[in-house]
């Protein structure tokens, strides 16, 4: 090939993967392999390093049908992408950008999110998956605008932020505001919350907004003393919301509950002072998972290594949440473990733990009760039986220099664990889509 043939291949190569439209189709990456500590088989559906990361275990990663997975990657820069589970063909899905998260609808098989618009305003954006993956196949796709619908704007005084979660009832989406906004609805007295530990964040107010994606029509749900975050909704349960009080470690009172009419504001679990709760997640119509952390040694708020950052900020060079500022907290002394709190009830139980090690980290369970499932810091899988509170490893080895943490959650009937992996990495930090499946003989166990 002569140096004029190969200079307009890269050209070409880097148009396609730069301006790509979208409904663009890249070939399948799909690779299974075993563990080679447990066995299991993994799915890998994405395998070369284009900067992949997963939905939050707080949304579904699905779409309605069950057939593709949704996710975040610099294969077309700012654009995200879906894999078809069974054949591995990748699909790009949006096209002009998106902000914050990717909320995929269960009824139908549409696709929310928010976008950057002009002087501070945002967008609220629907994609029709469905056209784009039909319109695709065929190699017959429109201009942009057959597949995406302005579902409404936010006011620039909003402060809207991409922090979003679909209702039930498909029929509005809820966001973070930003402080002067919050302030506005916020009872006159309230004492603000500053920060809290060693991140400087927790800081208020903050609050949650929701628009009708039908009309637009925007209404104020909640004004609250702190900095909140991971906004998601019940989507088994139209009008209820569950949040967090992020200060990026220990909060004070780490997970809340409202409905959409911004009634019922209460702690979700009312956490003590030496409780680390953290990665609250809902998981059925009454249930939410959440972590309370076991990843600190007895005084380790006195000799515990730390290292003062460029920022001025505290970092701890090995494990996150070691940083003395902390205080003495998340250590092994009281309870710890994969909790599930009943939405109605109240009542909290432990689905279980980890023998040693940081504990489980981020967690989520299936919607039938039957499983639970979490990932500690050295990026291993645990699957939990809820009936009988048996515990397995699925896997393990995903790299603990990894750019994020693998993050695992639940399809929808209960059957398969979507996270994301750096195994197969060169360069040890890129993430792959992978998928897990619940062992076979798990799955054909009686349910009493």
């Amino acid at each position: 090939m002569n140096s004029k043939i190969l200079l307009n291949s890269i050209v070409l190569f880097i148009t396609a993967t730069t301006f790509a439209q979208i409904g663009t189709r890249f070939p399948s990456e799909k690779k299974i392999v075993k563990d080679p500590v447990t066995g299991q088989e993994l799915i890998f559906l994405t395998t070369k390093s284009a900067g992949d990361s997963k939905t939050y275990p707080t949304h579904p990663q699905w779409t309605s049908d069950g057939k593709w997975l949704i996710f975040r990657s610099n294969r077309v820069k700012g654009e995200a992408m879906a894999v078809n589970e069974k054949s591995g063909v990748l699909v790009q899905v949006t096209e002009g950008g998106y902000n914050g998260t990717l909320c995929m609808a269960q009824k139908s098989m549409k696709l929310y999110f928010m976008r950057n618009g002009q002087e501070g305003k945002m967008q609220i954006m629907e994609v029709n998956l469905e056209a784009v993956f039909e319109d695709s196949k065929s190699g017959k796709m429109k201009p942009v605008s057959a597949y995406e619908r302005v579902c409404g704007t936010t006011n620039p005084e909003m402060g809207a932020s991409g922090d979003m979660a679909m209702d039930a009832d498909e029929e509005k989406v809820y966001f973070r505001v930003g402080k002067e906004e919050a302030a506005r609805h916020l009872a006159a007295g309230v004492l603000i919350e500053k920060s809290f530990g060693p991140r400087n964040m927790g800081a208020g107010p903050g609050g949650i907004g929701s628009m009708s994606l039908k009309t637009g029509e925007l209404k104020h749900v909640i004004s609250v003393p702190f900095q909140i975050g991971h906004i998601q909704s019940n989507i088994w349960n139209p009008g209820e919301l569950v949040f967090c009080w992020e200060t990026g470690g220990k909060s004070p009172q780490r997970t809340w509950t409202v409905m959409a009419d911004g009634s019922g504001l209460r702690p979700l679990y009312p956490e003590a002072d030496f409780e680390w709760v953290t990665h609250e997640a809902v998981i059925s119509k009454d249930e939410v998972a959440m972590a309370i952390m076991g990843h600190r040694k007895i005084g380790i708020e006195k000799d515990s290594p730390v290292e003062v950052a460029a920022d001025g900020k505290i970092r701890n060079p090995v494990n996150p949440g070691q940083e003395s500022n902390w205080g003495a907290t998340g250590t092994r002394e009281k309870p710890t473990g994969l909790a599930i709190v009943n939405l109605r009830t109240r009542e909290m139980i432990i689905a279980g733990q980890t023998k040693s090690g940081s504990g489980l980290w981020h967690v989520h369970g299936s919607a039938d009760g039957r499983w639970a499932v979490g990932d500690d810091f050295s990026r291993s899988l645990y699957l939990i039986d809820r009936k009988t509170n048996e515990m397995m490893m699925l896997t393990t080895g995903h790299k603990e220099t990894a750019a994020d943490h693998i993050h695992p959650t639940f399809n929808r009937d209960g059957t398969k664990i979507g996270i994301q992996s750096a195994m197969l990495s060169e360069d040890n930090r890129t993430m792959n889509i992978c998928i897990v499946n619940v062992p076979k003989e798990w799955l054909k166990r009686k349910v009493k």
